[in-house]
C-alpha cells in the first residue's frame, strides 16, 4: 500500500533582517499617503473598505518614497526564490512586479475571501500589527468540489486541514500563488494594522 501527497499548495514565509526601521518609515510614508490620496480615500469609501487602500488610485508607490523601493527590491528576490521552489518554466524571464498597495485597516476591519486574477504570485508585507490585529486565512483550493466530505478532525495534520491560519508578526512576508483564495481575519486590536499588498506577473 502507498499513500502519497499530490499536488502540493505552498505558502512562502520569510521575514526581512532589521525590519524596525523599514516599518517606520514604511508606516510614515503609507500615513503620508492615506493623508494626501484623494481618490484613493474616496474609493475606499465608495466601497466600505474598512479604512484606507491605494488598491484602485496609486499604481506608483516605488516612486514615491525610498521606503517603499526598499521594501521592492527585498519582495523581488524572495518572489525570485519562491518561482525556483515552485519549478516554474519562465523561459528566461523574471516574474516582475504588476502592482504595490498599501493597506491601512481600521479596529474590526477585514478583508473577506478573493483571490487576484491575471497575476502569478501574491502576497503581503506587515508593517505594523498590533497585538490582536488578525492574520491571513488561506483556504483549500479544493474546498468548492468537497460537497459530500466529512469535517476534518480537529487535530487534523496542517496539510489536511480545509483551512489554514497565519499569525504573521511586523517585518514578516507571505506569498502564495494568486489563485489560492484568502482573507484577513477581523482587526481585533485597539489600533490599525498597517500591510503592503502586491502582485507579480509573468511576461
Amino acid at each position: 500500500m502507498a499513500i502519497r501527497s499530490l499536488f502540493v499548495t505552498k505558502l512562502y514565509e520569510a521575514r526581512l533582517p532589521r525590519a524596525a526601521a523599514l516599518n517606520a518609515e514604511l508606516a510614515h510614508a503609507m500615513r503620508v499617503t492615506a493623508r494626501d490620496d484623494a481618490a484613493g480615500r474616496r474609493w475606499s469609501a465608495e466601497k466600505n473598505y474598512p479604512g484606507y487602500t491605494s488598491y484602485a488610485s496609486l499604481n506608483d508607490l516605488s516612486w514615491r518614497a525610498p521606503a517603499f523601493a526598499t521594501l521592492q527590491e527585498a519582495l523581488d528576490e524572495h518572489v525570485a526564490l519562491f518561482a525556483r521552489d515552485l519549478d516554474f518554466d519562465l523561459g528566461g524571464r523574471a516574474l516582475s512586479l504588476d502592482s504595490l498597495w498599501i493597506n491601512i485597516v481600521k479596529p474590526g476591519g477585514q478583508h473577506t475571501g478573493h483571490i487576484h486574477p491575471h497575476s502569478v504570485i501574491s502576497g503581503v508585507y506587515y508593517a505594523e500589527l498590533p497585538e490582536g490585529a488578525g492574520g491571513l486565512k488561506l483556504e483549500d483550493p479544493r474546498l468548492a468540489m468537497m460537497m459530500a466530505a466529512p469535517p476534518r478532525k480537529a487535530r487534523a495534520a496542517t496539510e489536511q486541514r480545509t483551512f489554514h491560519y497565519v499569525r504573521p508578526r511586523a517585518g514578516d512576508i507571505l506569498l502564495w500563488e494568486s489563485w489560492l483564495r484568502h482573507e484577513t481575519e477581523p482587526n481585533q486590536a485597539k489600533a490599525d494594522r498597517l500591510s503592503v499588498s502586491f502582485n507579480y506577473k509573468w511576461g
